[in-house]
């Protein structure tokens, strides 16, 4: 063997090597399987390694380049390598390159050949004066150990190698050609943020290299692992969990499944118990093995791409979860959400494909993302879809916007960044967002994760979207955009966050009444204590005013109507303001309506007040009065109309306006005026910009509420009530309300009785605050308890109703007719002297009001009361009186009794068309329970029955009935179309059709009226 030493950095050639004979050179070695070697879908590789070995035992050597990302089991492959080739007789030499251990030049091949370094010494290198000469003498140590025995080299993560040594190594694998060594090399092989160096992968000619990828496992080789360490009775939600985490990377898999079983050693399919949940949070994992592995993955990714993932995950982190009831019902929520409202994140990018000339949202976001990072958009946008295929990365569905495959990932990429960079990151795209010309919530998003400029932790904020008055103007703008859009949730979010930077004074106690408002029907406070502090906040006697009424009204809605008092007469005298003391007794007479007490002694002094100075009485007060009269039964309706449009006519103070027209509807509303008190609610509500803290708006919202049940529109009032009966969890118990009410009674009306039992199921009604809304409820379960048959309990609760009705001076059945319904009660149980005595009595008070409403439903009763000629007489006069005036809820019941006692007396053929007109008036108004009525009438007189209902349940054919259960059970058209062989435009006719029969107008209310129909069959 002769070497020739040339000028080269390796200059040595080699002449002739003959490998010397080997014990093993007659047999074929072969490499075991992937099983044995405890590797998963590594076959391609192993049969690369068995087949170039062979070669080198042959003589013939070559380099094998293994290249796959940080985690994918580069390494494991170099052990199989070594253990397999030792096996053989091979000589075996290991190296493995550290970027934290970079040495002198050729520091990696001193390592891997010179045997009389010192081991121990893991920094020490070479310091060779002249390069060439120590390449050269490196060259001869590997032919001097290939002329011992066929040689395995093998250099783990060669990329991290000094320059000088891959120089040497790429040299060397060009002149293994007739050699017996194998050189085996790993190589990173991921797409990073920073641009790599080159490696060995293509600096060489094709016949000295063979290059193989390895590409992360699947998902049956991940899942096959994961029961493999779990058990084979591992669910399928800790199964897509654990795949999910792993990302298909060996090493994040392994670390994984090493936590979990530290975690969990016992699971609850073993012991008989419910199985554990899969956690979601790094913290609940124990040792960390999991968090370490994915730092290390981080590491090897280098600084730009750490940042670009870190950044990825915090605004993912900062993605909503379904907060309030804005949200769309199907929408994605954010993996890892915390809750933040629509804007921070990647949330603020529109759901679905974008449209022709739209940006597309994920392209958008990535290049969000690339701006907000300083890094190469082109870079950011291949890593993106890099980290995508290897499994670590997904795109939301509907937006395309990429996110961690698993809160596990995401909270280990963020584990140990410090909470000082994270405020900065969200400072920075706040500031970006606005430059974009982002919506308010997309800056306000990032805004909430950050401290108040100067605070603790905090990081000042720099631009147009830091220091306080920007960052809270930002904050403002995103909260009143949320409130339009009827996210309530997000905007006190939004507000909460403001109130953490320094406001002025006036400023703040805005924004706390602001949030007060918000809190005042969804928490459990009612947004009294920001009430509270935002009335501390005022100086001006205008503003302490507006801010005490407010406060008030939250107290008062809370059953604390002394302490609402209280907080007026704290103001002290307001002689210098004649508006606002008005204002405060205007105020003071609405609170009192929660008290029958107080009620009374505020009216009594208003009244003589009013004699005593008739000038300080202003319009407002004045129609209070009126009402409270009306109420007690001492006015008549033409005289309280009269009184109340000459009040409207005259001038009044803008502040006191809106209490003027809110009391005006209701007295309307009495007086079978629809069209006014429907144009005054309008007015209040609409010309006057009341806020729910105002007293006034719920007080008009009742009156719309009370128009809408006097004309049966029992559909719009169920439509109406659907989304205004929230209050905070802790109060349903006592959460009574006239809106609580009407849906109550058009559920009954509707034939929906068991859904309205469930309504009101946990209601207390002993717990409950003594309210005029609290009569209301009674007498609505009253009505209740008589459509299902319980004719006792709905007396019961009638009487109630009056004793309390009659303890707050409130004779008048303008309020509750609970006079006349317990007087049908009494009749049903048979109780005729007592029922006559209140029937009576209620039309001595329909009398005197006058209006025909109150005396046809009075003279209905008692004629049924009275019975014979008279009461036949008594009965037709209602008819008469109710027909022609557009109140067919009235209307219907007069024309059924009165059916009734023609058929008693002997005159069916009279009865009948009288009955039909009823059961006519009833289908059209979708009065499912009065229909009924008449048709039991009906047939009573010996008539058939005249036609099929044409609403209700009962009034679907067997097809919409078919198609209606279906769509009740969450089947889409198209899957009831497939089922039912029908096309798709039939099962939308049937759809349409059947919610119009039912009253309904989304899919969601299926289910309700079905089932109710069924539970309880009309």
């Amino acid at each position: 063997m002769a070497y020739h030493e040339t000028d080269h950095e390796i200059g040595v050639t080699v002449e002739s090597i003959r490998p010397r004979h080997h014990p093993l050179d007659s047999a074929t070695p072969s490499v075991p399987g992937p099983g044995s070697a405890g590797l998963l879908e590594r076959d391609g590789a192993l049969e690369l390694l068995a087949a170039e070995t062979d070669r080198a035992l042959n003589g013939s050597g070559r380099l094998v380049l293994f290249r796959a990302p940080t985690g994918t089991g580069r390494s494991a492959l170099l052990e199989v390598a070594a253990q397999q080739g030792a096996k053989l007789g091979m000589q075996v030499l290991r190296a493995h390159a550290s970027a934290d251990c970079p040495g002198a030049p050729l520091a990696l091949v001193q390592r891997l050949l010179d045997a009389e370094s010192d081991p121990g010494d893991l920094h020490s290198a070479p310091q060779t004066p002249k390069l060439s000469t120590h390449s050269s003498r490196l060259w001869r140590l590997l032919c001097g150990y290939a002329a011992v025995s066929p040689l395995l080299i093998t250099v783990d993560d060669v990329h991290l190698a000094d320059q000088a040594s891959r120089n040497w190594l790429t040299e060397a694998a060009r002149r293994l050609t007739g050699m017996p060594v194998l050189m085996v090399v790993t190589e990173r092989g991921q797409y990073d943020i920073t641009p790599p160096r080159a490696g060995l992968a293509y600096t060489l000619p094709p016949d000295t290299v063979r290059m193989h990828a390895l590409a992360p496992l699947s998902r049956a080789a991940a899942a096959e692992l994961v029961r493999g360490a779990l058990g084979p009775d591992t669910s399928d939600a800790w199964l897509d969990g654990c795949v999910r985490a792993g990302a298909g990377n060996p090493l994040l898999l392994r670390s994984l499944l090493d936590d979990l079983r530290a975690a969990f050693p016992y699971r609850a399919s073993d012991s008989g118990g419910p199985e554990p949940r899969l956690p979601e949070r790094c913290a609940e994992l124990y040792p960390g093995a999991f968090v370490a592995a994915v730092s290390w993955w981080l590491k090897s990714t280098g600084h730009e791409s750490t940042l670009v993932a870190r950044a990825l995950a915090e605004l993912e982190g900062s993605a909503p979860q379904q907060c309030d009831e804005g949200r769309q019902e199907d929408s994605e929520q954010g993996v890892g959400g915390r809750g933040f409202p629509d804007g921070a994140g990647t949330s603020d990018l529109r759901p679905g494909a974008a449209g022709p000339g739209e940006p597309d949202p994920g392209l958008d976001f990535v290049d969000f993302l690339a701006e907000l990072t300083g890094a190469d958009p082109d870079r950011v946008a291949g890593w993106v879809a890099a980290m995508i295929r290897l499994g670590l990365l997904r795109r939301a569905s509907g937006t395309g916007v990429p996110r961690f495959a698993h809160p596990l990932l995401r909270g280990a990429v963020l584990d140990g960044w410090p909470r000082s960079h994270r405020q900065s990151l969200h400072h920075r795209a706040a500031e970006l967002r606005r430059r974009r010309g982002d919506g308010a919530e997309a800056v306000a998003g990032h805004l909430l994760r950050t401290s108040p400029a100067g605070a603790d932790g905090g990081t000042e904020p720099s631009g147009a979207a830091g220091g306080g008055g920007p960052v809270d103007r930002a904050l403002l703008d995103a909260a009143a955009e949320a409130s339009r859009a009827g996210r309530t949730g997000a905007a006190a979010l939004y507000l909460r966050r403001a109130l953490d930077e320094p406001l002025p004074r006036e400023r703040r106690s805005a924004v706390l009444t602001e949030l007060g408002e918000l809190e005042f029907t969804t928490q459990r406070t009612g947004g009294i204590p920001r009430l509270a502090e935002a009335l501390r906040l005022q100086e001006q006697p205008r503003g302490r005013v507006l801010a005490a009424v407010n406060l008030g009204n939250a107290l008062a809605n809370q059953g604390r109507p002394h302490a609402a008092l209280d907080v007026l007469r704290d103001l002290g005298p307001l002689d210098a303001e004649p508006v606002l003391a008005r204002t405060v007794q205007t105020a003071s007479a609405f609170f009192s309506d929660h008290d029958p007490e107080i009620r009374r002694a505020v009216h009594t002094r208003l009244l003589e007040r009013a004699e005593q100075s008739p000038d300080w009485i202003s319009p407002a007060l004045r129609a209070l009065l009126i009402r409270y009269r009306a109420a007690a039964g001492a006015l008549s309706a033409a005289s309280a109309v009269e009184q109340i449009r000459q009040l409207l006519a005259a001038p009044e103070d803008p502040l006191l306006v809106p209490y003027l027209l809110a009391t005006a509807a209701a007295v309307a509303q009495w007086a079978d005026a629809p069209d006014d008190a429907e144009r005054l609610v309008r007015a209040g509500l609409t010309e006057h910009w009341l806020t729910p803290l105002h007293p006034v708006h719920r007080s008009l919202l009742d009156s719309r509420a009370d128009t809408a049940a006097a004309r049966g529109q029992y559909q719009w009032l169920l439509e109406e009530t659907a989304d205004k009966l929230r209050t905070p969890a802790d109060a349903a118990r006592t959460g009574v309300s006239n809106l609580l009410a009407h849906r109550v009674i058009a559920l009954a009306e509707r034939g929906r009785a068991a859904e309205a039992e469930r309504l009101i199921a946990d209601i207390d009604v002993e717990e409950a605050n003594d309210s005029w809304e609290l009569n209301r409820f009674l007498y609505a379960r009253g009505v209740l308890r008589a459509s299902l048959g319980d004719p006792a309990g709905a007396l019961a609760d009638f009487r109630e109703c009056g004793r309390r009705q009659l303890g707050r001076d409130v004779e008048s059945l303008v309020i509750t007719p609970w006079r006349s319904a317990a007087a049908e009660c009494l009749l049903f149980l048979g109780e005729t002297p007592q029922a006559l005595a209140l029937a009576e009595e209620d039309s001595r008070y329909a009398a005197a009001w006058g209006t025909p409403r109150v005396r046809g439903r009075a003279l209905r009763v008692l004629g049924a009361a009275t019975g014979g000629r008279r009461g036949l007489e008594l009965t037709a006069e209602a008819v008469g009186i109710l027909r022609g005036t557009s109140l067919d809820i009235e209307l219907i019941p007069a024309l059924v009794t009165h059916g009734l006692q023609l058929t008693a007396a002997g005159q069916p053929r009279r009865a009948r068309p009288l009955l039909r007109e009823a059961a006519t008036a009833a289908e059209r108004l979708g009065a499912i329970r009065l229909s009924s009525s008449a048709e039991r009438a009906l047939r009573a007189s010996g008539s058939r029955r005249w036609n099929t209902s044409l609403t209700g349940p009962d009034s679907l054919t067997a097809g919409e009935r078919r198609i209606a259960a279906l769509a009740a059970d969450g089947r889409t058209n198209a899957e009831i179309s497939e089922l039912l062989h029908l096309a798709l435009r039939t099962v939308e006719t049937h759809l349409t059709s059947t919610y119009r029969k039912l009253g309904i107008r989304r899919r969601v209310d299926l289910r309700a009226v079905l089932s109710s129909d069924a539970e309880d069959p009309v």
